[in-house]
């Protein structure tokens, strides 16, 4: 018994190792780190502490980074070379950064912003806007180990993303007061956060509470993959094999986000999601439940990233009669493509949902007939059986067979990942225009990252369910 788990940890060591061996080598970015604050010391933090730490670590990466490339390195798309169309320091704002927006005139309410995974506060900027637009204080965090280098979200605990969601909050209730409402907002693993954050406050009466949820594409369940994310990352523990440590490396062309992703990114997200689980199942069984917030969520259901069932299953599962909601993205039925899709595709919506009555509303776009691209919104109530049908003036892209996971926050006219950029590389390449020709093994990125969609058609519809919310809040 013993001589065969060694020996399979033996082949697991020689076959991973040989398996990263085979990939790009690493750089600076993924080796370094950055003096993040840890939990505690977030915790004990103002805001502007968290502000000034964020600006050494940007002065260090300049020197230790920037100014110490290569003359290889120095290509005109690493985000690293201050010489390159995307560097991300050429741009004002920095969307990696932290930033307030506060409202002019009278402030109706407190919204704290939660980007996701690799990613920064640029994916939620609009959504920002359109809250101070309507009077309210949003505070954006960037989340530890994000908006500086990857190297960095191979060091950073998931209490830190915690934490910063607290201090973030502190602020935003600081800077509106507690007598107006206060919203939380998450994408992906900024989701996830939102949620726990509002769960923690159910028990911690110093936390003040929130009044509305809105989550785009939660992390609520990850895939089973990323549970044993850790072991793909054990034989990084000796030098010679740190390229183990990462389970992507790709060259770094997004100025708003990390294209390579390290092990312990993949393991933290799943700790997150497996306590957040936990919590949800025992603030039901306990009643705590009861008190939550409406959760308002966008969802595709077709999703590499996050699992669209977790959503389901082991969120709005749970939620009371409290006025939650979900929206779910199917996929184009009439795709000229549609011949190539896995038979499971067409009924994945029918297969999601439980059957009514719920008792949260269920609203599931999708098109008018399996041969038109004109798309309608089902909208079945809280507690009803009967669905009814609202036709929309939005028709699904021809060329389009899916909403993604990251394309549901950003609107077809964003510059960066937009179908129809309103400036076209205005920050250094538009990825959302890019459909590239050739032979595969040609591009140093997969084409499956190039094809997936990277905006939503549906924003503007999108965006009038959120701001209805907003108007509504009391």
């Amino acid at each position: 018994m013993v001589i065969g788990v060694v020996v399979l940890a033996a082949v697991f060591f020689i076959g991973r190792v040989y398996q990263s061996e085979k990939g790009p080598s690493l750089h600076r970015w993924h080796t370094g780190s950055a003096d993040e604050m840890r939990a505690s010391e977030i915790d004990n933090a103002t805001f502007a502490d968290y502000q000034a730490r964020e600006a050494a670590i940007f002065r260090d990466m300049q020197r230790n980074i920037t100014d110490a490339l290569s003359s290889e390195e120095k290509t005109g798309l690493n985000r690293f070379s201050a010489q390159s169309p995307v560097y991300p320091q050429r741009f004002d704002p920095d969307w990696n950064r932290t930033f307030i927006l506060l409202p002019q005139g009278k402030v109706r309410g407190a919204v704290v912003l939660l980007h996701g995974l690799t990613d920064s506060p640029y994916s939620v900027h609009y959504l920002a806007q359109a809250y101070q637009q309507r009077g309210y204080v949003a505070v954006v965090p960037r989340l530890p180990g994000h908006g500086t280098a990857p190297g960095s979200l191979a060091t950073v605990k998931r209490q830190a993303w915690v934490a910063a969601t607290r201090l973030a909050v502190r602020e935003a209730t600081r800077r509106a007061g507690d007598k107006v409402p206060l919203h939380l907002v998450g994408y992906s693993n900024g989701g996830a956060l939102a949620l726990k954050y509002a769960l923690d406050s159910l028990q911690d009466p110093r936390l003040p509470k929130p009044q509305q949820i809105v989550l785009l594409s939660p992390m609520i369940g990850v895939t089973a993959y990323a549970r044993f994310a850790g072991l793909a990352g054990w034989p990084s523990a000796f030098p010679a094999f740190a390229r183990t440590a990462w389970l992507n490396v790709v060259p770094e062309f997004n100025p708003w986000k990390y294209n390579s992703f390290p092990v312990n990114a993949a393991r933290q997200s799943w700790l997150l999601t497996q306590a957040l689980q936990q919590q949800i199942q025992q603030a039901s069984r306990s009643g705590l439940l009861d008190k939550l917030a409406p959760v308002l969520t966008f969802q595709s259901v077709m999703d590499s990233t996050v699992s669209t069932r977790a959503v389901v299953e082991s969120l709005y599962r749970w939620l009371p009669a409290n006025g939650s909601e979900l929206v779910v993205f199917d996929i184009n039925q009439a795709a000229d493509l549609g011949v190539l899709f896995r038979a499971s595709s067409y009924s994945a919506v029918n297969t999601l949902l439980p059957a009514p009555p719920r008792r949260y509303r269920t609203v599931v776009i999708a098109n008018m007939s399996p041969h038109s691209v004109q798309t309608e919104a089902r909208i079945t109530e809280a507690g009803e059986q009967t669905e009814t049908r609202q036709p929309l003036t939005i028709a699904w892209p021809q060329d389009m067979y899916s909403l993604s996971h990251v394309a549901v926050p950003f609107p077809p006219e964003d510059s960066l990942y937009g179908s129809a950029p309103a400036q076209k590389e205005r920050y250094g390449i538009s990825l959302g225009v890019i459909s590239p020709r050739g032979e595969s093994s040609t591009l140093v990125v997969g084409l499956d990252t190039l094809m997936r969609a990277t905006s939503n058609p549906f924003y503007p519809w999108m965006m009038a369910q959120v701001e209805a919310r907003i108007d509504n809040a009391h």
